[in-house]
């Protein structure tokens, strides 16, 4: 089995929570010795999202062609997108479609009453309920399909510290990413968040193989 280092989960100055231009990772995906980069920023159509509207497809492109031509010889270099609900924003993600992206990401970040998970700490709802609604909107999103990966798959515990989940629940929605040949993204972030563990963490990822 060859081994690839990469890095599919990168956000860009055309993503609401980030500042960095591609060259710089580029430079420094170089200097690590990746093999790989993918810089997927975030698209969002939810109207309570700060990120609504903030993506700029054509902007986006033309850098990424340009650093593409200079790094290319030295870096594989893909062109990818988080969108985010994709089953909720059909028509928006179907135009999404369309252009050349090497991988798609689909990511849940809004489901109970179309809270982000820190308006539910915010508003105290239990932890339980965010839970329960999130299982089933992931669910559905990953029935819906169109994507390539599942992104930070049990992404509530980022915020509530706590992961909650049953293996029916869990086992389904794997069953239907395996209809849909969606696969799981290993995202690390939690580990910048003061946690111990990915997301998915282990034992989900028993049930996944």
């Amino acid at each position: 089995m060859i081994a690839i280092k990469c890095d599919l989960h990168i956000h860009t100055r055309y993503s609401c929570d980030s500042t960095e231009i591609m060259n710089n990772y580029c430079l420094t995906a170089i200097k690590l010795n990746l093999d790989c980069i993918c810089f997927t920023d975030h698209v969002d159509h939810n109207p309570n999202d700060i990120g609504n509207d903030f993506y700029k497809i054509d902007d986006f492109f033309e850098e990424f062609n340009g650093i593409k031509y200079k790094y290319g010889d030295s870096l594989t270099i893909l062109s990818g997108v988080e969108f985010a609900e994709p089953h909720m924003y059909k028509k928006e993600f179907d135009n999404y479609l369309k252009y050349p992206y090497d991988y798609i990401l689909g990511s849940l970040h809004f489901w109970y009453n179309d809270m982000f998970p820190s308006e539910m700490i915010k508003f105290d709802v239990p932890v339980e309920t965010c839970y329960d609604y999130y299982w089933e909107e992931m669910y559905n999103m990953v029935s819906y399909g169109g994507f390539d990966w599942v992104a930070h798959f049990d992404f509530p515990k980022r915020y509530y510290k706590k992961l909650l989940y049953n293996d029916d629940d869990i086992k389904d929605i794997f069953m239907e990413m395996s209809k849909n040949n969606l696969y799981l993204e290993i995202n690390t972030s939690p580990l910048r968040k003061g946690l111990d563990e990915n997301m998915p963490n282990y034992d989900i990822l028993s049930i996944y193989n």
